[in-house]
C-alpha cells in the first residue's frame, strides 16, 4: 500500500517567524487518521524566519532528528551542548529522561528543515545529542543511513528506537530501490523534485505512507532530493 499525502493536504500553522506542515497530529493540528506511522510520531515540515526560532522549552522519551534542508539551525541545549547544523547536514537528540533545549535559525535567510520524531524503544534514560555532516554528493544514487538504532549501521547517528533514517539525491531519470521488511512501514518525503514510487507518483514536499510493499524502486522525474524513515 503506498498513499500519497498531497502536500496542500497537511496540518498547516502559520506564526510568522515559524511556518510549519504537519505531516502528523501536532500541537493544535488534529487528525485521528494521521497519529503515526509505526513509531514514527511526527515529520514536521518548518520554515524558520532569519534571526528567529524555538526557545528553550523540554522534551522526554522521544528521538528528534532534524534534516537541515536550507540555511542552518542552532542548538543549545540544558546539557551544555551547543552547535550550528546546516544544509545537508543531520542533529539528532535522544531526549531520554529529559532535555530543555533551544532551536535558532541565526541566519540572514530562511531556514527549511524536515523535525522528524521516532518513539524510543524503552523509556528513559540519559539524554543526548549529537550532530554530522552528510555531504549530498556521498549520497548520489543511493540511499545513506543518515540516524540508525542498528549498531550495524556505525556512520550513521545513533538513536535508541527501531528505526533508520535515510536519504538519497538522484537526477532526473535516475533510480534507487530499498528493501523493507514485512513486517516494517515506510515513510518518504521528496524535499525537491517529484518521483515514482513503484509506479505511483508524488511531487516535493508530499508525504508518501507505505505499507506491505517490501521492494521500493523509486525513480525521479526531476532532480530529487528524498528521506525516508523505516520504522517498526
Amino acid at each position: 500500500m503506498i498513499e500519497v499525502r498531497p502536500f496542500n493536504t497537511l496540518g498547516a500553522a502559520d506564526h510568522g517567524w515559524l511556518n510549519a506542515k504537519h505531516h502528523f497530529s501536532f500541537a493544535s493540528y488534529y487528525d485521528p487518521k494521521r497519529m503515526s506511522h509505526g513509531s514514527l510520531r511526527v515529520w514536521n515540515d518548518d520554515e524558520i524566519a532569519p534571526n528567529s526560532g524555538f526557545p528553550p522549552h523540554p522534551h522526554s522519551n522521544m528521538e528528534i532528528i532534524t534534516y537541515v534542508r536550507e540555511g542552518a539551525i542552532t542548538h543549545q541545549d540544558s546539557l551544555g551542548n551547543k552547535g550550528r547544523t546546516e544544509a545537508g547536514d543531520v542533529q539528532v537528540m535522544s531526549a531520554g529522561s529529559g532535555i530543555r533545549h533551544s532551536e535558532y535559525n541565526l541566519e540572514p535567510v530562511k531556514t527549511r528543515i524536515f523535525q522528524i520524531w521516532i518513539e524510543p524503544t524503552q523509556q528513559g534514560g540519559q539524554p543526548c545529542w549529537g550532530a554530522k555532516p552528510f555531504p549530498k554528493g556521498d549520497r548520489s544514487g543511493n540511499f545513506v543511513t543518515l540516524a540508525s538504532g542498528f549498531k550495524t549501521d556505525t556512520d550513521a547517528l545513533p538513536i535508541r528506537a527501531d528505526a533508520r533514517v535515510l536519504a538519497t539525491t538522484l537526477k532526473a531519470g535516475e533510480s534507487a530501490e530499498y528493501t523493507l521488511d514485512a513486517d516494517r512501514s515506510g515513510y518518504l518525503v521528496p524535499a525537491t523534485g517529484a518521483i515514482e514510487i513503484n509506479g505511483v507518483r508524488a511531487e516535493a514536499r508530499d508525504g508518501i505512507a507505505i505499507r506491505d510493499e517490501t521492494k521500493l524502486k523509486i525513480t525521479a522525474l526531476a532532480d530529487s532530493e528524498l528521506v525516508l524513515v523505516d520504522a517498526a
